[in-house]
């Protein structure tokens, strides 16, 4: 009966074991990503506001001299991400291409202009940085105009603050319910052993000495979550990385070695502080309120 006895508590233990492992494993893991994407954000809407195209239209007394010294510029600014010239011909092809008709046969000329395609740092696609870029490129007097979608501009910049408050306001929620989560889960842990606790309490151990093996026990566990969630966010971040990999999350290692680091340090941290209470809970516990 001993044996089987000791057979049941062992795997108790070992259960109770794993889903204090697990819960800290899923919870830091979340907490990761979410950190890795609160990292990123900035990138990923930059990424976003920079597929946003900006189109200078010559006009057509601007001659190559003209045109060669404004994509000179180009490449000398530090606004442009990009950008494509399209030549009349060029224009009127594609322009064939989508509306399936040459309508150079009917009209007998090409009236569509030079242009180039620009495609703007994700930082100046704001309202008040394009209308100065938008500004810079209509001093030269060769350029008829200058499109862009303002309205996509104003709600890109408009969802992207929103969408960052409420990334915010869920990290905030979802760190408190981590820290509950994993508090309950490293508590049922120490209830389980209870009964040693007072045990050691009654035979003259002091409170230290008896929270110290649980609070290491806690650590070590924390350790082995947080390595296991180290595991995933790599995993993860590879993953994404290849899903788009013009972000370069992959190569962005300081970014990756924060939120690791902030990955490992709050593992110790919280089931320091949960262990440290839990037991504390129990050594001041009556006897008779351990049933």
């Amino acid at each position: 009966m001993a044996s089987s006895f000791e057979k049941f508590q062992k795997r108790r233990l070992i259960s109770s074991y794993f889903s204090v492992v697990l819960s800290i494993f899923l919870v830091l893991f979340l907490l990761g990503a979410l950190g890795l994407f609160v990292i990123h954000s900035e990138k990923i809407s930059n990424s976003f506001k920079e597929d946003i195209p900006m189109s200078v239209y010559f006009k057509d007394e601007a001659n190559d001299s003209i045109l060669k010294a404004f994509d000179a510029k180009l490449k000398g600014s530090n606004y442009v991400k990009d950008y494509a010239f399209v030549s009349k011909d060029d224009a009127a092809k594609n322009n064939k291409d989508i509306v399936g008709e040459d309508f150079l046969e009917f009209l007998g000329m090409n009236p569509l202009p030079n242009s180039f395609d620009i495609h703007l740092k994700g930082e100046y696609v704001e309202a008040a940085k394009i209308k100065q870029v938008e500004s810079d490129i209509k001093t030269n007097d060769m350029v008829s105009e200058v499109i862009y979608d303002k309205r996509l501009v104003d709600l890109a910049n408009e969802n992207i603050k929103k969408i960052s408050f409420w990334i915010l306001v869920i990290s905030g929620v979802f760190a408190v319910i981590s820290m509950l989560l994993i508090n309950s889960s490293l508590r049922l842990s120490v209830y389980s052993n209870r009964f040693i606790i007072k045990t050691m309490q009654m035979v003259g151990a002091t409170k230290s000495f008896i929270r110290k093996p649980f609070i290491w026990r806690g650590i070590r566990l924390g350790l082995i979550g947080s390595v296991l969630a180290i595991a995933a966010l790599i995993a993860l971040n590879y993953y994404v990385d290849s899903l788009f990999p013009s972000l370069g999350i992959a190569k962005d290692y300081v970014s990756l070695g924060i939120v690791l680091a902030g990955v490992i340090l709050v593992g110790i941290i919280i089931t320091w502080i949960s262990t440290f209470f839990a037991t504390q809970r129990f050594l001041n516990l009556k006897t008779d309120d351990l049933y």
